[in-house]
């Protein structure tokens, strides 16, 4: 009778646990610690400077990709546009995405700011020099490349498909993999808001 009232107990203090307890479960890969904190100086598509500073406060999705992308940026894009729509109305508005154009050569201030504005009228749109961005594609274990251009000039860019979730304090915190469905990003994004850590 002692051993089943001991495994009742500690069944009951597992449940507890459970319910109370601070861990939290993430649909995401859990990155805490594993990925330096945000940072960036690189050119917004309306032609000024920005650095991460300037998001401070808000949940920021890193993205890096191209506007002429075929099927990746465009599918990402509009899952994370999806996703933040779905949030509950009071945290829509503390989600930021950042989509960091890895082809300065064709992406114009002007067309990058085309590009995001169709997804979100939330989402940046961001480029720099080859160097800046290939420190900033470093910094977070990722690169890029680009292929050998065509008869006409035409030329595509290879990229990671991961999206970096930061915190308000510029923390990262979740790695979006291209599998996540929009519902599953809502999840982690409204969690996120609602831990006080946004």
């Amino acid at each position: 009778m002692n051993g089943l009232k001991i495994t009742l107990a500690a069944c009951l203090a597992l449940l507890i646990t459970g319910c109370f307890g601070s861990d939290q479960s993430w649909n995401a890969k859990e990155i805490d610690g594993l990925m330096p904190e945000l940072s960036f100086t690189l050119t917004r598509s309306d032609g000024q400077t920005v650095t991460a500073e300037d998001y401070q406060g808000q949940i920021r999705l890193l993205f890096f990709g191209f506007t002429n992308c075929p099927d990746v940026c465009p599918t990402t894009m509009a899952r994370l546009s999806q996703a933040i729509e779905a949030m509950p109305d009071e945290l829509k508005g503390t989600v930021t995405p950042l989509f960091v154009s890895v082809d300065p050569e064709r992406d114009t201030p002007e067309k990058l700011a085309q590009y995001v504005g169709f997804f979100s009228d939330r989402a940046v749109g961001m480029t720099g020099d080859e160097d800046a961005l290939r420190d900033l594609a470093k910094r977070y274990r990722t690169t890029f490349g680009y292929d050998e251009p065509d008869d006409r000039g035409n030329y595509n860019v290879s990229h990671s498909s991961a999206v970096y979730v930061f915190d308000g304090q510029g923390e990262a915190r979740l790695l979006l993999r291209p599998d996540m469905s929009a519902e599953q990003i809502t999840q982690d994004l409204t969690q996120l808001a609602q831990s006080g850590r946004s």
